[in-house]
């Protein structure tokens, strides 16, 4: 049984690796939540990155550069209907990890913006330049 789910896995493997188009450097992006301690500070679902949706790594591999980035917040209290999508641009630099998250005004309201909670060097990226 071990074996045939291996060979299931191999040839999937292989292929997202494929798919990779990344070198030596690149950047990430999380909606982890970095800071626990700023208040009324929520984790964030990044639903999509320059109007793509498909994203199967966690954090996301990106390329260096700008970066419109929608993001669903993960709200304090259940809202109906979900949480509003709402855009952050950022300006990615090589070999960073982004952790963006939501900024709620009140634990009562809704509203929220996109921010950046914590950027840090992401390990074994190799920055050009």
């Amino acid at each position: 049984m071990r074996l045939v789910r291996a060979m299931l896995v191999l040839p999937a493997v292989a292929a997202t690796a494929a798919c990779q188009t990344w070198g030596p450097t690149w950047s990430e992006v999380s909606g982890d939540r970095y800071n626990r301690a700023i208040a009324l500070r929520q984790p964030a679902i990044i639903e999509n990155i320059d109007g793509k949706s498909a994203y199967p790594t966690r954090p996301i591999k990106i390329d260096p550069g700008t970066h419109v980035i929608e993001i669903s917040a993960v709200a304090p209290r259940p809202r109906p209907g979900g949480s509003p999508l709402k855009t952050i641009t950022v300006d990615v630099k090589p070999c960073k990890l982004y952790y963006i998250n939501a900024q709620y005004q009140s634990s009562v309201d809704y509203d929220y913006q996109p921010v950046i909670d914590y950027v840090q060097d992401v390990p074994g990226c190799k920055a050009v330049g």
